[in-house]
């Protein structure tokens, strides 16, 4: 299968994971309809919603910027309208927007944890609810949420108490849409990596440019992404999926083209949370 033609609704994709999936699929000739708050730019952050719909385009995609927030109903409801006003239906939902904090249970800001809680696990719930309407006409609707398989051991539970809660609820409210609307042939999975990727949050919040030379690019996300996607949604729903796992089942043994520095060996790649 091939994504041309088929439209993508995707929460944030202003930079990082999500820019690379949305790029991924635009060489395919996708349509991308984002969501996201970043109109102007970031004096921390590289890339606005303007210029990812640029590089989209030249990627030879289609782009429809829609600045909104996924906590915001009225916003939700408007993506989905003028998506499917501009591109004649919804093929894909990709939960990607997501907000971390890898605070200690006593030191977390207590509206820090409502703004992972709402834009983690309530935004993949409305977003994804909001658009099964539209998802129900498509020839092979995916939902596919950014989020990590449930791994309840003391390990990441303690590690950051707040977060791993919100990055859990993602999976959840994922597994449950798999089954509520397996009969409406819609998948839904999520999708995660072994290691860290080279985003700006991992270099902000985990170890700054040691992590990042330690981590491997987003592409990465965005081949597997692409793999799911797909894939025949009647057959390939329900399941939390692994980055690494889901390309090697496609043949790929070489990840060296991945290394965010290249010629870094794969024993000096850090694990991701959640797994191990």
């Amino acid at each position: 299968m091939s994504l041309a033609g088929k439209t993508i609704l995707m929460s944030g994709g202003s930079r990082g994971i999500g820019l690379a999936i949305a790029l991924r699929a635009a060489r395919d000739g996708a349509n991308i309809a984002m969501l996201a708050k970043t109109d102007t730019p970031h004096p921390k952050l590289e890339g606005t919603i303007h210029t990812a719909a640029e590089q989209i385009r030249a990627a030879g995609g289609q782009a429809l910027p829609i600045v909104g927030d996924v906590r915001d109903d009225d916003d939700i409801t408007e993506a989905v309208l003028k998506t499917q006003g501009e591109f004649g239906g919804i093929d894909i939902v990709i939960n990607n927007a997501s907000v971390i904090d890898l605070s200690r249970s006593l030191e977390l800001n207590a509206k820090k944890y409502d703004l992972m809680q709402d834009v983690n696990v309530r935004g993949t719930f409305m977003l994804s609810r909001a658009a099964v309407p539209v998802l129900r006409d498509a020839s092979n609707p995916h939902i596919l949420s950014l989020s990590p398989p449930l791994n309840p051991t003391p390990k990441w539970l303690g590690a950051h108490t707040g977060y791993t809660l919100a990055k859990f609820g993602m999976t959840m409210v994922t597994m449950g849409l798999a089954a509520e609307f397996a009969r409406d042939g819609i998948a839904a999975n999520t999708l995660w990596p072994r290691t860290t990727i080279a985003t700006a949050a991992v270099q902000n919040l985990l170890g700054g440019d040691k992590v990042m030379a330690a981590s491997r690019t987003a592409e990465i996300y965005a081949d597997a992404a692409y793999s799911v996607l797909t894939k025949p949604a009647a057959q390939y729903t329900g399941q939390t999926l692994i980055v690494e796992d889901v390309l090697e089942a496609d043949g790929v043994t070489d990840f060296s083209k991945y290394a965010a520095v290249p010629g870094t060996p794969d024993d000096r790649l850090f694990p991701d949370i959640f797994l191990d």
